[in-house]
């Protein structure tokens, strides 16, 4: 009981522990405003990589639309609907 007394009574023990507190939970950096901010950061890069993923699907379809007439055919029959001169489309949704 005499030491935990005297342990208590260090000056420094107690400015190092209410610093530590004020640091871990009252300061506007922390812990959990840390942790909510990286995994924010994780979702932010994820998102990052799908976008860039998406562009390169894109980029590759538009140099495929560039260089093949089929595939141009193809791509505004489906998307535009589109037709000869000659045919009759019928949407069934």
């Amino acid at each position: 009981m005499k030491i935990l007394f005297q342990i208590l009574k260090n000056k420094y023990l107690i400015a190092t522990i209410a610093f530590a507190t004020w640091l871990f939970f009252y300061d506007r950096n922390d812990i959990p405003s840390q942790l909510s901010r990286q995994k924010e950061l994780k979702e932010l890069n994820n998102r990052i990589d799908y976008y860039k993923q998406q562009i390169d699907l894109t980029e590759e379809e538009l140099k495929n639309l560039q260089s093949d007439p089929a595939t141009l055919e193809k791509y505004a029959r489906e998307k535009y609907f589109m037709k000869r001169d000659n045919e009759e489309v019928f949407i069934i949704e």
